[in-house]
């Protein structure tokens, strides 16, 4: 078998890989660790190529229409964007700490401060790469690899500005930390996140990437999150771009000792979209809930990838993710369990279940365990179906029509994973927001 880089695996596309080269040697300065750590990503962009369907983590996801197109950088300074126009997305919230992010840079202007409590530091990664911010060199580029991976060794060659959020030991964040990434134009973005919580630390952080009108950019996003011992992270990443738009981006975790992970991912934009949520329990009795529902409808494409990897004793790990594909749509959903011999008195769940509301809608699905520890208890699975024909008459034998049935019956299938959303403004505000979809496909 040839290796990931091989032809067999990945397209050069010369045309797009000259455009990036091109931007990317036109970037600002920095440090000079920060730039051998930009080539290092270039350099193996440029030999990995864009993948293939024959690569095995993208063979239901073909990365052509990406690949096809030169996306030049986006431009740093968009005017115009207000306020209020960002107003639909703060989830009626004015009291979270804001960061708002505007084709990949930080805008001062349209963020929003609250009182975070000692030990906390919470910036533009760029202002905390120029002030020499201590920390930030041990851990950028180190926890989310890209030996394999071609798009974040893009995002690493154009490693210039997202959130850097840092916990000291035993800080404890109240207010949410809300990061927003707006895209304007054409072009490409590559926001970098970094996220370090200290020992015993605690904070929610929610990331969304949303557009003001439809365009077909592109958004190539990497976040880097490191657990102390003890430390818990509520992580939302919320997916609403542009449905002409096209979207990647990767969460990777480094989880110590007794820390704790909570996260869910919503995805719903994009005309092709892929969230990779990668996560690895590095200590004893480190814990992770990975939760997700992705909606399709029309022609979109959305693809959903995590893995687990278990690598300590005592971990327990479970995930639950949910699709509701309509029109002429696509799912993907690849979730990876991954245990090692030295993993005893593993814990793993993983589910995974699809609804299909229209005979063109289609899913592939792939949980996977990979087991090489004999102390373990590892569960599977994976659903795909339509509406239940039952429930359907029962609802409309007690006089419920059968388009407010099939609304009633879909959003409850959704809601089952987003009651698992923690914070509840959130979880309120994202059912409605499903619940009003539903009912205006039932109406359409």
């Amino acid at each position: 078998m040839k290796k990931a880089g091989a032809s067999s695996v990945t397209t050069r596309a010369p045309g797009s890989i000259e455009v990036y080269r091109d931007d990317f040697e036109g970037q600002p300065g920095g440090p000079d660790w920060l730039w051998a750590l930009r080539k290092q990503g270039m350099a193996r962009f440029q030999a990995l190529g864009f993948p293939t369907t024959k690569n095995e983590d993208w063979h239901f996801t073909s990365v052509a229409p990406i690949a096809d197109r030169a996306f030049r950088l986006a431009p740093l300074e968009v005017r115009g964007v207000k306020r209020s126009d960002l107003a639909r997305f703060n989830f009626g919230e004015n009291a979270w700490h804001t960061l708002v992010f505007v084709n990949g840079a930080f805008s001062e202007d349209l963020s929003s401060a609250a009182v975070l409590g000692k030990g906390v530091r919470v910036s533009s990664l760029a202002r905390a790469i120029k002030s020499g911010t201590a920390g930030i060199e041990r851990h950028l580029g180190k926890i989310a690899t890209f030996e394999q991976h071609t798009f974040t060794a893009l995002n690493t060659a154009f490693i210039n500005d997202g959130a850097f959020v840092e916990l000291a030991a035993d800080a404890i964040v109240e207010p949410p930390i809300h990061l927003v990434f707006v895209s304007e134009g054409e072009g490409v973005s590559h926001p970098r996140n970094l996220i370090v919580a200290g020992r015993h630390s605690r904070a929610t952080v929610i990331e969304s990437y949303v557009s003001l009108r439809d365009s077909g950019y592109f958004t190539n996003a990497v976040t880097e999150v490191s657990l102390g011992e003890g430390a818990h992270l509520d992580h939302y990443k919320l997916q609403r771009e542009s449905e002409s738009a096209f979207h990647v981006g990767t969460v990777q975790i480094r989880e110590a000792r007794d820390s704790q992970l909570h996260s869910f991912s919503l995805a719903v934009g994009g005309s092709l979209a892929r969230t990779n949520i990668y996560t690895s329990l590095d200590g004893d009795a480190a814990t992770c809930t990975l939760n997700g529902l992705y909606l399709t409808d029309g022609t979109q494409h959305i693809d959903n990838q995590t893995s687990i990897e278990h690598i300590a004793p005592n971990c327990p790990s479970h995930e639950l993710y949910k699709g509701v594909l309509d029109g002429r749509s696509h799912g993907v959903f690849n979730g990876k369990v991954y245990v090692h011999p030295e993993a005893q008195k593993t814990d793993g769940k993983q589910s995974n279940n699809n609804l299909l509301l229209s005979p063109s809608a289609r899913v592939d699905t792939k949980p996977q365990l990979e087991i090489f520890a004999d102390d373990v208890k590892c569960t599977h699975g994976a659903t795909v179906g339509r509406l239940d024909d039952l429930a359907m008459f029962y609802l409309n034998s007690r006089g419920i029509g059968p388009e407010t049935a099939r609304m009633l019956l879909t959003y409850a299938f959704a809601a089952d994973v987003l009651e698992t959303i923690e914070l509840e403004v959130l979880r309120k505000e994202l059912e409605k927001m499903v619940l009003v979809r539903f009912a205006h496909d039932t109406v359409a």
